[in-house]
């Protein structure tokens, strides 16, 4: 897609680079191939059945989902074999238990025996066996139940009923992401492995069947070196990859599949600014580059082709205006440089933020062919 092509188009609106996308998935896949483990991409990332479809048709079997609303629309869309790996409260019971009797293999995720009982009595209570897993923490990074603890076989226990089957163990090596080293990666993706099998270890040594040990994280999955008693790995952001994950060093600025096009309304030359129309509505707040070693603000700036910026800087922004910062020679022409109504393109932080702003996704087909719109969804 050129210039020309893009200069008529409305913005912020958000841009996807189809050739990128694909390079991204085949690399994730043909590393579990190889690595010898089902692979089970999380969809919260695109939140777009078009992205989800390539993502199977290159390998993966089956889908992670952060909501029901992600289970329902992916399940519409033809996907059966969905992984709800949140923790499921009774408030969403009825809603997993519709999605189950339509037809959707649905599994549910619980981190305490209170969840385990209330979810065994409703099943019990509608003439269902919810299908479960047990979340279990390998990093202290966010929630379930420490590989040792005695929480987890009484967690299990309270899954042997007639409204419950106890499926697996589960984990998130989330704190991977404030790494950066490979030695660093290596070392967290064993952690996560060998406290999930060692959780499904003690769970079959008190008795329990436990055909599913899911770990995963983007940075852990592409660095991982054996996966030894790991039956399937979840990640999400590899598919777009973003600033976050170029800071964490599992892939270079020219692998990020996604960015925000935006056109610039306004000048301030006296204080060396660029406004554009793309602010924190279009990027989103996340700052999740700010503890690494390079900052990128708000978003990394580049060119219409996609080729970054170094004198610009974006370190401000307002809802609606985006403030970059020129950081080249002073009193370079601003207004020459980057006239008004010229469009930018801006990488995001985090991927998943970003792509949460907008409803659509203004793909730059692989084949080079004309603009596609690809529609994702939000909300709960």
């Amino acid at each position: 897609m050129t210039a020309p092509d893009l200069a008529a188009l409305e913005t912020p609106l958000l841009l996807l680079d189809e050739a990128r996308m694909q390079r991204n998935i085949a690399r994730m896949q043909q590393r579990m191939d190889a690595l010898g483990v089902r692979f089970r991409p999380h969809a919260k990332t695109s939140k777009c059945a078009e992205v989800v479809r390539r993502q199977l048709a290159a390998g993966a079997r089956g889908i992670t989902v952060s909501t029901l609303k992600e289970a329902e629309q992916f399940f519409a869309a033809g996907v059966d074999d969905i992984l709800y790996a949140v923790a499921i409260v009774p408030s969403k019971f009825d809603h997993a238990l519709r999605l189950v009797r339509a037809g959707c293999r649905l599994t549910l995720l619980v981190e305490s025996v209170a969840a385990a009982e209330q979810l065994a009595a409703h099943g019990r209570a509608n003439g269902h066996s919810h299908r479960v897993l047990i979340e279990v923490d390998t990093d202290g990074h966010r929630s379930g139940i420490p590989p040792e603890d005695a929480r987890l076989l009484a967690v299990a226990a309270a899954l042997v009923d007639d409204g419950a089957e106890l499926a697996g163990v589960l984990t998130h090596a989330g704190s991977s992401y404030g790494l950066n080293t490979p030695a660093a990666l290596e070392a967290m993706a064993e952690q996560e492995r060998a406290g999930c099998v060692r959780a499904a270890e003690r769970l079959r040594a008190a008795g329990h069947a436990c055909p599913v040990v899911s770990v995963g994280s983007t940075p852990t999955a592409l660095h991982a070196r054996r996966l030894d008693g790991v039956t399937e790995v979840r990640a999400g952001v590899y598919v777009f990859f973003d600033l976050v994950m170029a800071g964490v060093g599992v892939c270079g600025v020219d692998e990020i599949a996604l960015s925000v096009l935006a056109t610039v309304i306004g000048h301030r030359p006296e204080a060396g600014w660029i406004i554009t129309d793309a602010g924190w509505m279009a990027m989103s707040r996340d700052r999740g580059t700010s503890k690494q070693a390079q900052d990128h603000g708000y978003g990394l700036v580049a060119d219409i082709q996609g080729q970054p910026i170094a004198e610009l800087g974006f370190g401000e922004a307002n809802q609606e205006h985006g403030v970059l910062q020129w950081k080249g020679t002073p009193g370079a022409d601003l207004e020459r440089l980057f006239p008004l109504g010229s469009q930018l393109r801006i990488h995001p932080n985090h991927a998943c933020a970003t792509g949460a702003q907008h409803g659509a996704y203004q793909v730059l087909p692989a084949d080079g062919g004309a603009l596609q719109t690809w529609p994702r969804f939000s909300g709960w």
